[in-house]
């Protein structure tokens, strides 16, 4: 209360105790009904109440119910008194901590609903009992019934005990907390300044470039900060300056400005490769001379090769990597392009200004780049070789009349583009020199012999680069290419057009013991474990056609767990295959087949489970379809479904020899047909639905948790064991799955290989666990019969019993409710508001 104090005030028959001990009884009554005695004490600080009550029960009262009483008597007093509600909750600083200059907003509020404040209230800001005007610093704010202080600059007077005041009539609301200022900043340098964690500073460029840089506070591991460049735009002023120049050229001035570009890269190279942006400025030039209707004689084309030749070179990888692994735009013009696409830009620069050459024969060799261009009317060949590789270009006999060829030869043009393919995988690497050929005649037929530059790669692709994918990022494309041969370390590629090629190689992955034994060791406990499964289901099978829902339940089991033995088996004959040399296709063929149909099998009996498990707590456990209606739909779901697909996949696939992968394994091809998606979309989307599934039925058993006959309480039991072994199997077969795609995405990854085969080993484990083991009316089954077949002694019995009560145990929370009524009452406290 916002009265002086009095000791009177705490007289019984004073006004102050009787309105205050009234408002209690009032509210107490409303939310606790078991009050037996009520305790009122006032003290100084303003006019501070406490009060306590004691209870008939000894249930403890929720923050929330408290909370409400506490607003209830605020409110009831400040009919007739002044009266201030002090939040629990500190004031709100943002950011913590807060460094020289640097910005606070303090948050105020809001308060409870139930004390009806209501948006014309005033709020008032104290530090150290001092009222904060509003002023340059010091910006005030109400929006609401919440207030903000903004302190714009932080000093170290700023520091102390802040405190904000809500007042409406006779109601008020009072939030408090202390701001520390913090003399030691996380970034400090003199380039961007002082900073906290996160903070984004804008610094100069260093000397002799223009642009500006923004970095990044970062907190390092041993507590210490520093900044990180985030963008870098700065440029060499000479860049600059010829960037500028480029946009206005003619046939008379581009010879000089060749030369100066030329001089600028080479004198400044190791400053040029050395930043994304002095990459991008160069870049952009290229650009606009290509841009050009003027012809270019073999002088310009030297210059502009050496050019070229800088931002190739080695020194120049990691800036060419920074860019290539970021799609954001380094604006070093209005039109520059994102910065994941310079390197298609600059091998379309080259390509476009190689059409613009002067008509004549001619060899340019710079140290990094070989040009030749040839006038021609008969056949042409010839070898385009450096120190470490080489690449040969073979073109037939043209259909008569001279024809120009032109041919540039990289020697390191993998340091600027990335080895992306058309399926967007990065685990290939560029094993041959790229080679970009141009005619003005019609070629559609052209061979390729590439040295390859690393022996230890296999499975080679002829590529192209198209500067179509990816939203015109670009990337290497193998359309109307051929692999011909790969002998004595030369891959051979025939293609029926011209652009920029090479060959694409992925790292090889050996043979591995351990992947092996845990791929057939795990495929053995998986074959065991689903034996097991049905020999269970087998003995318990005549116990469980009594309830339509268990009956489908276990059909179901069986299936699953059918589907998945088969599949192993077929998996072990097709490694067989595989293995045998030489392979044999039509067998292959056969294991491919099998296993695609009895893996579908799998996941779409799966499906039918979820779908009985819906459509049976939908139907609140009442009449429907007819046990035998439901058998046949899941039964044409479980295999009419994957054998449809199968179907379809083998008859698409089979005829072009594109339907079992190349690389010598009995699976699905992926590379070019990608039959594979066969399998991982309906397996996927089937996880997704069952998941879904769940979600519905867990949602819908929650809500219904009363249980009628016993009838309806058995037929709930089997939903939830349902519910259960899905809740386990769907998420445990999508990551199996997952990580099965992942060895797709990266082959070379032997962790992924070995994660996938044990996931995939225990597959028909947990349909043992959790299918069959954890139903506790098939353990109940199996311990009666155990122990019909083996009467006579109690021990055995006994002894059979207590080891399937190892799985009730195991399934028991481990903590349970101690339930305990007493008549006693408890003191119940709770803190009245000022």
């Amino acid at each position: 209360m916002d009265i002086p104090f009095e000791d009177s005030f705490n007289v019984p028959s004073s006004r102050i105790y009787q309105d205050s001990l009234q408002a209690i009884q009032l509210q107490t009554a409303k939310y606790i009904l078991t009050v037996s005695n009520i305790k009122l004490k006032f003290r100084r600080g303003s006019t501070i109440g406490d009060y306590s009550i004691t209870t008939t029960t000894t249930t403890s009262f929720s923050e929330t119910v408290v909370e409400a009483v506490n607003v209830g008597i605020f409110t009831e007093l400040a009919k007739k008194y002044l009266m201030v509600y002090t939040s629990p909750q500190p004031l709100k600083f943002d950011p913590l901590p807060v460094f020289f200059e640097g910005n606070l907003i303090i948050t105020c509020g809001p308060p409870p609903e139930n004390l009806n404040l209501s948006s014309g209230l005033t709020a008032e800001w104290r530090l150290n009992g001092q009222v904060i005007p509003g002023d340059d610093l010091h910006k005030l704010q109400l929006q609401n019934v919440t207030a903000t202080l903004t302190v714009l600059k932080v000093f170290s007077t700023d520091s102390g005990l802040y405190e904000c005041t809500l007042k409406y009539n006779n109601t008020a609301f009072r939030q408090s907390g202390t701001f520390t200022f913090s003399l030691d900043s996380l970034c400090n340098d003199k380039e961007f300044g002082v900073g906290n964690e996160n903070d984004e500073a804008v610094g100069p460029c260093p000397k002799d470039t223009v642009g500006n840089r923004t970095a990044v506070c970062r907190k390092k591991q041993t507590g210490t900060g520093s900044w990180e460049i985030k963008t870098n735009t700065c440029i060499l002023k000479p860049l600059q300056e010829l960037l500028v120049q480029s946009q206005n050229l003619n046939s008379n001035s581009l010879p000089a400005f060749l030369k100066v570009l030329s001089d600028t890269t080479t004198n400044s190279s190791q400053d040029v490769i050395g930043s994304p942006a002095n990459i991008v400025a160069t870049v952009e030039i290229l650009n606009n001379i290509a841009k050009l209707n003027i012809s270019i004689t073999a002088t310009l084309m030297t210059d502009i090769l050496l050019v070229a030749g800088v931002l190739t070179g080695d020194g120049a990888t990691a800036s060419w990597n920074s860019l290539n692994n970021d799609n954001q735009t380094i604006a070093i013009t209005s039109t520059s392009p994102p910065a994941n696409s310079i390197s298609s830009e600059l091998l379309r620069s080259l390509e476009t200004i190689t059409t613009r050459l002067t008509n004549e024969s001619f060899n340019i060799v710079t140290p990094l780049i070989l040009l030749n261009k040839t006038i021609l009317t008969k056949n042409f060949d010839a070898d385009f070789a450096f120190s470490n590789s080489s690449v040969g270009v073979v073109i037939p006999d043209s259909d008569g009349g001279q024809r120009s060829i032109t041919v540039l030869s990289f020697a390191s043009m993998d340091n600027v583009l990335p080895p992306r393919d058309a399926n967007n995988l990065t685990g290939n690497v560029i094993n041959g020199r790229v080679v970009l050929v141009y005619s003005n005649g019609s070629v559609n037929n052209v061979l390729f012999k590439f040295a390859v530059k690393n022996n230890t790669l296999a499975n080679p692709q002829c590529v192209f680069w198209n500067f179509s994918l990816f939203n015109s990022v670009g990337g290497w494309d193998n359309k109307g290419c051929k692999l011909v041969s790969n002998i004595n370390k030369t891959v051979t590629c025939n293609c029926n057009h011209l652009t920029s090629f090479s060959i694409l190689m992925s790292p090889y992955s050996p043979e591995s013991p351990v992947l092996s034994y845990i791929t057939y060791i795990g495929v053995s406990i998986s074959i065991a474990s689903l034996v097991i499964c049905l020999i269970i289901e087998a003995v318990i099978w005549k116990k469980i056609r009594k309830n339509n829902t268990s009956y489908l339940r276990h059909v179901s089991i069986v299936n699953i767990a059918l589907s998945l033995l088969i599949a192993n088996i077929w998996f072990i004959i097709g490694a067989a295959i595989s293995d045998a040399k030489p392979t044999n296709p039509p067998a292959c063929n056969a294991a491919t087949f099998f296993i695609h149909f009895f893996y579908l099998a799998l996941f779409f009996w799966m499906l039918a489970s979820a779908l009985l498990l819906l459509y049976r707590t939908v139907n609140v456990f009442d009449g429907g379809l007819s046990k035998t209606s439901m058998l046949a739909f899941g039964f044409i779901l479980g295999y009419g479904a994957p054998l449809i697909i199968v179907i379809i996949t083998i008859a698409v696939t089979a005829p072009k020899e594109i339907y079992v992968s190349d690389n010598g394994v009995c699976w699905l091809n992926w590379e070019e047909s990608y039959a594979l998606l066969a399998f991982v979309i309906p397996a996927l989307v089937i996880v997704g639905i069952n998941l879904v599934i769940l979600l519905v039925v867990i949602f819908k058993l929650l809500r219904r948790r009363s249980v009628g006959d016993a009838v309806q309480a058995a037929e709930r039991h089997v939903l939830v064991i349902i519910a259960r072994t899905l809740a386990v199997l769907t998420p445990f077969f999508g990551l199996t799955w997952g990580l099965g795609v992942g060895t797709l995405a990266n082959p070379g990854n032997m962790g992924i290989h070995i994660a996938f085969a044990f996931f995939n080993s225990l597959q028909g484990f947990f349909i043992l666990v959790f299918g069959t083991l954890l139903d506790k009316k098939v353990r109940s089954e199996l311990t009666m019969k155990s122990q019909s077949s083996r009467p006579g002694t109690g021990s055995t019995s006994a002894g059979i019993s207590s080891r399937f009560d190892i799985f009730r145990n195991w399934r028991k929370p481990r903590d349970g409710y101690n339930m305990s009524s007493s008549a006693s009452g408890g003191p119940h406290s709770a803190a009245n508001s000022r």
